[in-house]
């Protein structure tokens, strides 16, 4: 028994906060009740139930051997619940517990019945409603039931739909009488046993004594007092009824358990639809372009011909006006637009139904409540993830330094074939043009040569250097794509996807506990 109830307590304590459903508050109740019950002692409680006129007062006081519980045959009759004490057995702080203040003690004449409690219960058709209110209370609480019909009421719907059915899992601790068979004749009373039988069978309790009686003359009474002495003898009617309640709450709890054919799961591609999407709402395709135009930038810078490399100065660097770098420090990215919210809530879904495929309301409601918190988290954490990732290292390739350097080296003879064009000017305005030989190559004066040829071979190179700046940039966009795209994964693994299979790994969990509960 402690094995059921400790995996009961550890379903209650997996659906704590998780699951909003009243079977988790009635596994709580009777949880308290287990506490309660095991530390007042192995006394047995045994409530008498049934209608007004069923004569259940006067087999109250048959039982007890005096006049206890004042029968009647007008409503409303049994208004409080009385208790008959058999022996000592801590009934006191019993009764204290089930709240039943008329309290009659009598000394075991048989000592089978030593440690009995028996209760009369207020009428479960009375018209006051504390009455019905005190006999629902006290059903849940007592050991074993017995409850008391009448030839001409046992077949009210009333008691078996609201009673006696849904103890269908209780057949154990239930114990039926017809009482008042000394109004039938033989044959009579036979069909009434007979009809109350099929009745009890169809509602699975075929495992539930019938006991017929007579209060006024005594007929039966020696079977019931040996009935409830077998139940006192064996001290284990609070164990049984304790067991029978936590197999009723766990087949309850049960409802909310996927079959075992749910567990078959692939979500992959929606973790990666999740991850694309969220990469887009992050601005991940913005810091891409951003990295890919600075990258092309600098490259130009390195590569382009000196003389025209300040004007790309004149423009900001597109990847430092989004101020990333640091993650403790908010981005300057774009936020979200309306397709990108969208895309998020659409993959958000996907990833929230891949989790919960096959499981009950319940816990899908329960994963809802679990996706919409993450998402509230998603904007800031994404935003510091893509502030806070490693763009790599900011590092000028070999190859372009090389042809800068040679930029450098086509721009400073293309100047010094200005500056020898400028002196032979000069010298040609003073007449010694002739006194300083002039070199040529092919028949084109150097100077010439050094200035158009600096000039045409330094375009030419900016030229063929630009496709090779393009194609390093995107390598290197690329690069930051995957890095960033890897981080916005951890991010969604984290925020999203580890809390949806938390869930789900709490409802295994918890199907486990109850079904170890209910075995």
């Amino acid at each position: 028994m402690s094995d059921r109830l400790a995996a009961l307590r550890e379903a209650v304590e997996v659906a704590q906060d998780r699951l909003e459903v009243p079977e988790v508050a009635r596994a709580r109740t009777l949880l308290a009740k287990a506490g309660a019950r095991e530390a007042l002692g192995d006394a047995t409680v045994v409530a008498l139930a049934g209608a007004t006129g069923s004569g259940k007062s006067t087999l109250f006081n048959a039982l007890c051997g005096s006049e206890v519980s004042t029968p009647g045959v007008r409503r409303p009759t049994t208004g409080v619940a009385h208790a008959g004490v058999w022996g000592e057995h801590g009934a006191d702080r019993l009764l204290d517990w089930l709240q039943v203040p008329r309290r009659h003690r009598f000394e075991p004449a048989e000592p089978a019945l030593d440690g009995l409690v028996l209760l009369d219960l207020p009428d479960h058709d009375s018209i006051r409603l504390e009455n019905r209110l005190e006999v629902d209370r006290l059903v849940d609480l007592v050991d074993v039931l017995v409850w008391v019909l009448d030839p001409q009421k046992y077949a009210d719907a009333a008691v078996h739909s609201r009673y006696l059915a849904p103890l269908a899992g209780h057949a154990g601790v239930l114990v039926v009488v017809l009482n008042q068979v000394d109004r039938l004749d033989d044959a009579s009373a036979r069909a009434c046993l007979a009809d109350l039988r099929g009745l009890l069978d169809r509602e699975g309790l075929a495992a539930t004594p019938i006991l017929p009686t007579a209060a006024r003359t005594g007929a039966g009474l020696p079977e019931l007092r040996a009935e409830l002495a077998s139940r006192v003898a064996a001290r284990r009617a609070a164990t049984d009824r304790l067991a029978a309640d936590a197999r009723s709450v766990a087949a309850a709890l049960a409802e909310h358990c996927a079959p075992d054919t749910a567990g078959d799961r692939n979500p992959g591609r929606d973790d990666r639809e999740l991850a694309a999407a969220l990469a887009n709402a992050a601005g991940v395709p913005a810091v891409v372009s951003a990295v890919e135009r600075s990258a092309r930038r600098r490259g130009n810078q390195h590569t382009g011909w000196p003389l025209l490399r300040w004007t790309a100065k004149l423009r900001a660097d597109p990847l430092g006006r989004l101020h990333l770098g640091d993650e403790a420090a908010r981005s300057s990215l774009p936020e979200a637009g309306a397709v990108q919210t969208a895309g998020v809530d659409s993959a958000l879904r996907r990833a929230r139904d891949a989790a919960g495929e096959g499981l009950p309301q319940a816990w899908r409601d329960e994963l809802r409540r679990t996706a919409d918190l993450s998402k509230d988290r998603l904007a800031d954490r994404l935003d510091r993830a893509v502030a806070g990732t490693d763009l790599g290292p900011d590092r000028t390739p070999i190859w372009q330094r090389a042809l800068g350097g040679l930029q450098w080296l086509l721009t400073l003879a293309a100047l010094a074939g200005a500056l020898w064009l400028l002196a032979l000017v000069g010298l040609g305005l003073l007449q010694l043009a002739d006194v300083v030989p002039l070199p040529r190559v092919q028949g084109i004066p150097v100077p010439t040569l050094l200035l158009v040829g600096g000039l045409l071979a330094g375009l030419l190179l900016a030229l063929v250097s630009t496709p090779l700046v393009q194609a390093g940039a995107r390598r290197r966009a690329g690069q930051v794509r995957r890095r960033l795209t890897d981080r916005v994964a951890e991010v969604a693994d984290t925020e999203v996807l580890a809390p949806l299979r938390q869930a789900r790994a709490d409802h295994d969990r918890f199907c486990a506990a109850v079904a170890t509960a209910g075995s």
